[in-house]
Parts: structure tokens; C-alpha cells; sequence
């Protein structure tokens, strides 16, 4: 069965040529005009991603990505932002609201579709013979898509599961970032390290009670992050 994507972005061109590159690689494209008739498709129909535009007529961009973060049937939905908008602080700020990947404008096909592989890439199912990890109070079900803790379920987008699958694997082991955007995002792409700083911020703020002193994922200053096991 194709993967499902939802083209959101005001300017019809671009949504088209957007729709035209992804129909080639065989992906079931939806295309929505504004935000309103977005989150009427988003409501219909389970997508495995979402390309969003941020600036457009009434609801905007970073409003719909809240949505989806927050709508459990949606937790596995990957979202890609692609926007005018270049400054560091609207990439982190997109990011930290629950985007996969951040795109600017303007882009070449060949490297959006490179970006919505990888992030189909990561919602896949982890296939393991272990499919239930637990760290203190902290579990995740792999074969479920489900993280815990205390036994309070925690929502997390396919990009943050995965990642706190990647070091929850690999207990007491430290990896940097470079490692960590290898590993999780992929070698195909250039993503910018600091990506790695916001999804470990987002983590932290789900999974820990106190984040800025965290218990599960901690820094070595210089060096990376590890979960302690």
C-alpha cells in the first residue's frame, strides 16, 4: 500500500510541484490550499507524513503541527516543514513544536523527496526479538509505538521515538551528535546538528520530571548524550 501524504501550502504551484515530484516515487498525494481544509483531511484520513507550509491563510502552519502532536491517532504522522522562512529561531521554534525536518524555500525535488524518505524512514516499526525495553520507570513498546512513564503514556513524534529508542538500545553508551543524526536522521541528508539539541530538549520535557536535571537522558558536556541504565 503507498504512503499517504498531505501537501498543506497556499500557494498552488508549489503544492503541485510538490505533488507532481512525490507521485513519481509512487507516494498517495493529498494536497490542502489552507489550514481549515487541512485539519478537515487530517480528521478523515491517517497520513504517514505531512508537509507543511507555516504561513497561511487562517490557521497556521506551527497550529496544525500542535494538533497533530497532540491527537494520539496521529501520533505516528511525520511532519516536514517547508517554509520562507530561514531564520535559526523558526527552525528551532517549528522543531521544537514537533516537526520532523525543516525545509526552506526554495528547495530542489530531488532533495525533498531525499528528506521524505528519510523521515518515512523513521516511522517505520522497530523490528527487535526484545520488543518491550524498560529503564527505572521509564518503557517503551516497540511493536505498540508506546512510551511510558510511571505508567503515564508519553506522545512522541516518529523522530523522538526513535531516538530515545536509539540510546535506550544502547544503555550507558555516549554518543555525539554526529553520531546521533547518522544514526537517526541518516547519512543521505544534511541536517543541522542543533536538530539534535531540540529533539533531546523535547524529550526531556516528556519523559522527565525535571528536565534541567534530568534522570534518563544525560549530557557529558563536550562529548554527547547517553541514557543512563
Amino acid at each position: 500500500m503507498s504512503k499517504k501524504i498531505l501537501i498543506v501550502e497556499d500557494e498552488k504551484e508549489i503544492a503541485e510541484l510538490i505533488a507532481y515530484s512525490l507521485k513519481k516515487e509512487k507516494y498517495d498525494i493529498s494536497i490542502a490550499l489552507d489550514g481549515e481544509t487541512a485539519l478537515k483531511k487530517l480528521r478523515e484520513t491517517v497520513y504517514d507524513l505531512v508537509i507543511l507550509d507555516l504561513m497561511l491563510p487562517g490557521i497556521q502552519g506551527l497550529e496544525i503541527c500542535k494538533i497533530i502532536r497532540n491527537n494520539s491517532n496521529m501520533q505516528k504522522t511525520g511532519i516536514i516543514i517547508v517554509t520562507a522562512k530561514s531564520e535559526e529561531f523558526d527552525k528551532i521554534t517549528g522543531l521544537e513544536t514537533g516537526a520532523d525536518d525543516y525545509i526552506t524555500k526554495p528547495f530542489s525535488p530531488r532533495e525533498l523527496i531525499a528528506r521524505v524518505k528519510a523521515v518515512m524512514r523513521r516511522t517505520l516499526p522497530a523490528v527487535s526479538n526484545n520488543q518491550i525495553i524498560k529503564i527505572k520507570d521509564l518503557i517503551i513498546d516497540k511493536e505498540k509505538y508506546l512510551v511510558t512513564v510511571k505508567g503515564q503514556p508519553k506522545r512522541l513524534s516518529a523522530t523522538e521515538f526513535k531516538l530515545l529508542l536509539y540510546l535506550a538500545e544502547r544503555p550507558n553508551k555516549i554518543f555525539s551528535r554526529d553520531h546521533l543524526l547518522d544514526a537517526v536522521w541518516g547519512q543521505d541528508i544534511y541536517v543541522d546538528p542543533r536538530t539534535v539539541d531540540v529533539h533531546i530538549r523535547r524529550l526531556r520535557l516528556k519523559i522527565e520530571d525535571y528536565p534541567d536535571n534530568p534522570e534518563y537522558i544525560k549530557t557529558l558536556r563536550g562529548i554527547g548524550y547517553y541514557i543512563e541504565g
